[in-house]
């Protein structure tokens, strides 16, 4: 097997939790050469997989079929011949270009009415006996071998690596911000999912003056998406303009995050994307948990201190809270995560 394609994830953290199977594949044909396609805002994930060989960006949109680009795309991939394509989303216009391609072996799960687009297809697991994800994508990279090939043996913990220009680039942003680069600790204050991922924005505030007040060299950097830019705004106007916190959300590319993580000496964050970066880069973190389950989707890392209250009502993998108290999440206090904060291994 000397060629293969990965049809990456959409989300970013889905994406980070299919490192293992790269790493796995690469185990298995290490002669291979592994490329993925992937939307423009999961790349920045897998050029920082030493596994992969290149990053084909392409401009994919929510919910939309865009049939013209996936053709191009199609009879441009076409020309690489590749033996064999994972198709790790679900949908039904993700296995499109692979049959497009004709590439041979199309791996993925069945659903969404793939039947004939994927040819070597795993059940897709219930939603109540719903595996880690990890394990979830790494169970397909059995299936070129038989379903009941032993797995191979791989560390299911994923692993990033930094890119040079990325961590030059974010060295330079904080001499700019004259932020020591030595004492910083990020906060990410968003979720996509929803409400019932965020923990409230007056925690972080409060969360963040107590860091700053038990050291002055420690900064603070609150890290997203350019939709998280109002979250960040809130959490500062709650800490009246403390000079220590500052908002770079929307003002990073991902690389520059990854980068930006991996120099910091602690996240704190939801469960969200950049929770899974900072397991994936080691970095220690302080993971909280509302809606989701973090039997599910944890932060994979033994530097990682996930806190859950694992009331009655959750996990309810609901987008606002159905009950509209969101006790998941404002029961868990600032205190309780600064003193969790202060046992993490360095």
């Amino acid at each position: 097997m000397h060629s293969i394609l990965i049809i990456a994830p959409n989300w970013i953290g889905d994406a980070v939790m299919t490192q293992p199977l790269l790493a796995s594949l690469k185990a298995q044909y290490p002669e291979s050469k592994i490329d993925v396609l992937a939307s423009t805002w999961v790349a920045p994930i897998y050029r920082a997989c030493s596994e992969v060989h290149e990053v084909i960006e392409a401009k994919f949109e929510h919910k939309q079929l865009q049939w013209g680009l996936r053709k191009e795309l199609a009879g441009k991939l076409a020309l690489k011949k590749y033996q064999a394509c994972f198709v790790l989303p679900n949908s039904l216009k993700s296995a499109l270009i692979p049959w497009l391609a004709s590439i041979p072996f199309r791996i993925g799960y069945r659903g969404e009415l793939r039947f004939g687009l994927i040819n070597v297809a795993l059940d897709n697991p219930s939603k109540v006996n719903r595996p880690p994800m990890v394990e979830h994508y790494l169970a397909l990279g059995q299936l070129l071998n038989g379903e009941h090939a032993s797995p191979t043996n791989v560390n299911i913990t994923p692993k990033l690596n930094v890119s040079n220009p990325a961590h030059h680039s974010v060295q330079a942003k904080l001499k700019t911000a004259h932020i020591d680069g030595s004492h910083i600790y990020v906060m990410c204050p968003g979720a996509e999912y929803g409400p019932t991922k965020r923990w409230p924005t007056g925690h972080f505030a409060e969360l963040a003056q107590s860091i700053a007040t038990n050291n002055p060299n420690n900064q603070i950097i609150l890290l997203g998406s350019k939709g998280d830019h109002s979250l960040a705004l809130e959490i500062q106007s709650k800490t009246k303009g403390d000079g220590h916190i500052h908002n770079w959300c929307g003002d990073t590319s991902l690389d520059e995050a990854i980068a930006l993580i991996s120099m910091s000496k602690a996240v704190i964050s939801n469960d969200s994307g950049l929770m899974h970066i900072a397991a994936a880069l080691k970095t220690p973190q302080v993971a909280i948990f509302g809606s989701s389950d973090p039997a599910h989707t944890p932060p994979l890392s033994d530097k990682a201190k996930v806190i859950w209250l694992n009331l009655p009502c959750s996990p309810c993998h609901k987008r606002e809270c159905p009950l509209g108290h969101l006790k998941c999440l404002n029961d868990i206090l600032p205190a309780q995560v600064l003193a969790t904060l202060n046992t993490l291994p360095s």
